[in-house]
């Protein structure tokens, strides 16, 4: 089962709609994080990222 709830990148209002807002009509994406897995095989690359954000 996939994730139900989602949120409007135009006015933040979360939403269930799968494209499009129906408050704003704008798009709408997933506002949970990636799950985590030991095995991440990019995990050196994303601390790479952070490192570079500090």
């Amino acid at each position: 089962m996939g994730w139900l709830l989602r949120r409007c990148s135009r006015c933040r209002e979360y939403t269930i709609k799968k494209t499009r807002c129906p408050h704003c009509g704008g798009p709408t994406y997933v506002p949970h994080p990636a799950r985590f897995s030991p095995d991440d095989k990019y995990a050196v690359y994303k601390g790479m990222m952070r490192q570079e954000t500090r």
